[in-house]
């Protein structure tokens, strides 16, 4: 539930050559719906960064185009899918909301995401509320729904970074050290004093990461 702002303080410090595009997790209501969509958006040839769920969605770009998709970023995602009690708690939570009164995400909820120390930073608490309630409610139907099993990553060809963080209380270090064990010839990257949300809690080492590897 976050939208383009996730990588304001990024991409001004990605100083990168070719152009920067931003893509949404949609249109699409299945994750081969939506790599589909963001593989027509993008250009001929890219290198895709991303983030949490969008791990999962640039991974099934890349199994589906792979002459397409130059490299791999995956930030603060995983192998990880959805137990059937897990999925029926989503649907259940989502069931008790009413969408005409919907406001983003809890506060509590988003807090949880962040590292300890971020937890009562209002202002971060409050932007991340506001991209939710940019996307809406149906936006949350649809990427709760979605099934992240059956996603490529053993088979994955190209160069792949996998970054963590590690204090990510929703994608702990073994996770990410799966996920990066998993992809033949991945490369590591974890990076200290962050939650979940490192494009916001901690831009400029994850910036530097990402361009110290691709270049």
């Amino acid at each position: 539930m976050l939208d383009e702002t996730l990588w304001d303080e990024v991409v001004p410090l990605l100083q990168w050559q070719a152009p920067v595009h931003r893509l949404p997790l949609g249109p699409g209501t299945t994750t081969d719906e939506i790599a589909r969509s963001i593989a027509r958006a993008a250009l001929e040839r890219f290198v895709l960064i991303g983030f949490s769920l969008g791990g999962y969605i640039a991974r099934k770009v890349a199994e589906l185009f792979p002459d397409r998709v130059v490299a791999l970023v995956l930030v603060a995602s995983s192998l990880e899918s959805d137990t059937p009690e897990r999925a029926k708690a989503k649907q259940d939570a989502i069931r008790a909301l009413d969408p005409s009164t919907f406001r983003g995400l809890s506060m509590g909820s988003i807090a949880q995401s962040l590292h300890p120390d971020r937890r009562g930073d209002r202002e971060l608490l409050t932007r991340v509320r506001e991209m939710g309630h940019r996307l809406g409610y149906e936006a949350l139907v649809v990427q709760s729904g979605l099934q992240r099993n059956g996603i490529a990553a053993a088979s994955l060809q190209c160069p792949t970074l996998v970054i963590g963080a590690d204090q990510d209380a929703l994608r702990s270090v073994a996770e990410t050290r799966e996920l990066a064990g998993t992809i033949p010839g991945a490369r590591l990257e974890m990076i200290r004093h962050s939650g979940h949300m490192l494009p916001l809690e901690q831009p400029h080492a994850l910036t530097t990461t990402i361009k110290a590897w691709l270049d």
